[in-house]
């Protein structure tokens, strides 16, 4: 087995990373990889973004949202978190049996001073509480397995990174479960560094079929610079990708009560009705037919700026609106 660490601690950057090395270096070998993450949201290929996230607190803290390859939950990242990747054969695991990949965490942990276990589909728990989540990809008979390891992550920005604002969701996405939650750390008889976990880890998974490290081309990393510019850097895969659902959400502002209600389909608003006890001029259905279409992306509080929403809420902000919308 091949071991590869990723010096990047750009989610989009590492996870083309992952998708540059499962499909394109030799498939005759297997790779082990371990990578970090500034704090970002990572949601599995099948959720709807918007349902997941508390997009005000995202923009607030500059956290970044990306899509991976693989199904499963919403995670959040952040340097107290350590991301391993484990490219396989996928005749080593023909049923997607997790615990083939997340026992040398265990034997690790172990090692560490502290017990844990692997529990349900994908969970690694502590005094059944859940420190890590994992997921996989198959394709053309190989398995990407990836788990998020939460050695001192900030659990405050996790419960608020992921506690979407108060809106109801219609829609036929995969939903997250949410867990309850510790840190290695919280739990371990002294502190444990980063680098002692990375290398204990990188022991226990190693241990017997050691193949060497890979070292990255100048050809690999302006590969992978592509893909995540082209790829997972861009609304379109991170939102865009997201099912079509159905979204009432209710807020109250200053102008008065204002209540949404919109059909989404790949991140973009295709029906939407506004109801409240607001004051206007105009007539509410004009400016709903300006909001139909439009994206829900970063670019949002720009293109209401150039809409006249006052005349039609009076006193409504275009970041208020946006807010709202998104």
């Amino acid at each position: 087995m091949i071991y590869l660490e990723s010096d990047s601690t750009n989610p989009y950057w590492n996870l083309a990373l992952e998708e540059y090395v499962f499909e394109h270096l030799d498939r005759n070998r297997e790779y082990f990889m371990l990578w970090q993450n500034q704090n970002a949201v990572i949601v599995g290929k099948y959720q709807n973004t918007a349902e997941e996230i508390d997009q005000t607190y995202i923009d607030e803290h500059g956290i970044r949202v990306a899509r991976r390859l693989s199904g499963g939950g919403a995670v959040y990242h952040d340097m107290g978190n350590l991301n391993y990747t484990l490219i396989v054969d996928k005749e080593r695991n023909p049923d997607f049996d997790f615990s083939l990949f997340v026992l040398p965490v265990i034997d690790a942990l172990r090692d560490l001073g502290v017990d844990a276990s692997f529990t349900g589909r994908n969970d690694l728990t502590i005094g059944g509480r859940k420190f890590s989540g994992n997921s996989q990809y198959a394709k053309s008979g190989r398995i990407m397995h990836h788990g998020c390891i939460m050695l001192d992550s900030n659990l405050e920005n996790v419960g608020d990174a992921l506690r979407v604002k108060a809106a109801k969701f219609e829609s036929k996405s995969i939903k997250s479960v949410r867990s309850r939650v510790t840190t290695i750390n919280e739990n371990a008889p002294e502190k444990i560094p980063m680098d002692l976990f990375k290398e204990t880890l990188k022991y226990h998974v190693l241990k017997g079929r050691n193949d060497g490290t890979y070292t990255l081309t100048d050809a690999d990393r302006r590969a992978v610079d592509e893909l995540a510019r082209n790829k997972y850097s861009t609304w379109e895969w991170n939102y865009g990708r997201s099912p079509a659902c159905r979204i009432r959400r209710t807020r109250k502002y200053p102008c008065g009560l204002i209540s949404v209600q919109m059909n989404v389909e790949h991140g973009s608003i295709r029906t939407i009705h506004l109801s409240g006890d607001f004051f206007g001029n105009g007539d509410i259905g004009e400016l709903e037919r300006m909001l139909t279409g439009l994206p829900l992306d970063e670019h949002l509080p720009d293109k209401l700026a150039a809409l006249p929403i006052d005349e039609y809420i009076h006193g409504l902000s275009p970041g208020d609106l946006a807010a709202l919308l998104r």
